[in-house]
């Protein structure tokens, strides 16, 4: 059942993806069919981070309540809507709209990973959100080569010589209509997946019973009629099992957000509060002084990390052409390296890597590369050095993305996956917004200006990692 379920949340989030990634390349070009400006692009793919910020906490924290399922199910639902309303829009306001509602619908990321840590053993964690980080390389890959194909004047001239002229014509009026119904047609398979092959991990009658809500059959379990065992009663058992062992046989393990009454210092109600509420951040806080643990610099790591992969986003294209006189064919064959080396490494390697070395030894190592990674491009005098460093940097990226994702949700706890691995997408988000506006100014000041600063700001997850590994 656990592999089969990894199996699924993996192609889930992979077809996601790749609907995401042919979109993604296509906005700047698509609004300037309705004369949009340099800042108003930059806002369109701002907008969308910006709703996640605000709406993947929600999303997470109403997981833990109700389910992995129906929110992943709202999700993929919400994503189709979005791309048809890319592929019917006919002016700058529906374009925006579009990636409004995809951006506010965007919870399938925090929650597969919630899902993924419902799922997996803390052995096992690393390896299962190195399939994320995968599907995130994979979608990049494809999306893009996707997109070149569907508005590609090659496909339209196939289309027609196989006798549908009218649809040829379409296409030739409405350039990206295709390409946005094409990413829709992807996303409504993976609600069908979700639907029918993706088992829920989350016991809904009990979060509800212990927020006070009467569900049905809750009557013969206080009747004393024996039920069935779900697989997170049975996995929430195990644990209180082992937080019941002498503290010298936990050895490697956090106390976790909620998961005991003495290592917070606040007293449980069972209630799985959200992020918004202030009783999150209460226990969070008390957790930080109470047992020193590290949720709140991973939590600074991820916005760090996510902020300075985007603002790469902005500023490596245009110091490529500027600088190194590359084509966008050649730009493009760049980030179709880099997701090539996300799949390879966290799809693959990374799973011999955390049995061979620790989770904070990689997160340490990888934060290292990332930041000299990025730093070194602002030194390249030919393609190939740009190549050799934007390798360091994405191989640094696959090893610090999966690594601190498994670390943060080893800190939330059993009951509030959902929530933490939201909060994560929030402040991911809220890099993703910010980044492609700094990267782009400093390149304006001057044209090496934002690696250097970009590479400073990351050496701060150099010292978080440094810490967690000494600790």
């Amino acid at each position: 059942m656990k592999k089969g379920s990894l199996a699924t949340v993996f192609l889930v989030v992979l077809i996601d993806l790749i609907g995401f990634g042919i979109v993604l390349p296509l906005l700047p070009f698509y609004a300037r069919e309705f004369a949009a400006t340099p800042v108003v692009i930059g806002l369109l793919y701002s907008i969308y981070s910006v709703a996640q910020l605000v709406f993947s906490p929600i999303w997470g924290s109403w997981s833990d309540r109700i389910g992995r399922r129906p929110i992943m199910l709202l999700s993929t639902a919400g994503a189709v809507v979005a791309y048809i309303m890319f592929g019917l829009a006919g002016s700058l306001l529906v374009l925006f709209l579009s990636r409004l509602v995809a951006g506010v619908m965007g919870g399938n990321i925090a929650t597969a990973q919630a899902y993924i840590a419902d799922v997996t053993s803390d052995k096992d964690r690393a390896k299962g959100m190195g399939l994320i980080g995968a599907a995130f390389g994979i979608g990049f890959v494809l999306g893009p080569a996707l997109a070149s194909g569907l508005i590609h004047p090659g496909f339209q001239e196939w289309v027609a010589a196989t006798g549908f002229t009218g649809l040829a014509e379409w296409m030739e009026m409405h350039r990206f209509g295709l390409p946005g119904f094409f990413a829709a047609f992807l996303s409504f398979c993976s609600l069908l997946m979700v639907l029918f092959f993706l088992p829920e991990t989350v016991d809904t009658e009990e979060s509800a019973q212990a927020e006070g809500v009467q569900q049905p059959g809750s009557k013969e379990k206080a009747e004393g009629v024996q039920q069935p065992e779900s697989m997170q009663q049975a996995k929430d058992k195990k644990q209180l099992v082992s937080e019941q062992q002498p503290e010298q046989e936990q050895t490697g393990n956090h106390s976790g957000l909620w998961k005991s009454d003495s290592a917070s210092g606040v007293k449980q109600t069972g209630i799985r509060p959200s992020v918004f509420m202030p009783e999150f951040w209460r226990r969070l806080s008390a957790e930080q002084k109470a047992t020193g643990g590290p949720i709140t610099f991973l939590l600074g790591a991820v916005f760090l990390l996510s902020f300075g992969q985007a603002s790469l986003y902005s500023a490596f294209p245009l110091f490529a052409e500027e600088i190194l006189e590359m084509n966008p064919e050649q730009v493009g064959m760049q980030f179709f390296y880099i997701g090539l080396i996300a799949v390879i490494v966290q799809g693959g390697l990374i799973r011999p890597l955390s049995r061979w070395f620790s989770e904070t030894g990689l997160f340490f190592t990888g934060n290292i590369l990332m930041t000299l990674g990025l730093g070194a491009i602002a030194l390249s005098q030919s393609v190939s050095m740009l190549t050799v460093f934007l390798g360091i940097m994405a191989l640094g990226h696959s090893l610090n993305l999966p690594t601190i994702n498994s670390l943060i949700s080893k800190e939330a706890g059993t009951n509030s996956y959902g929530a933490m691995m939201g909060l994560t997408q929030g402040l991911s988000g809220l890099g993703r917004a910010i980044g492609p506006t700094w990267g782009g100014f400093l390149f304006g000041v001057m044209v090496f200006l934002p690696f250097y600063a970009t590479a400073l700001m990351l050496a701060i997850t150099i010292w978080i990692g440094w810490r967690l590994w000494r600790a």
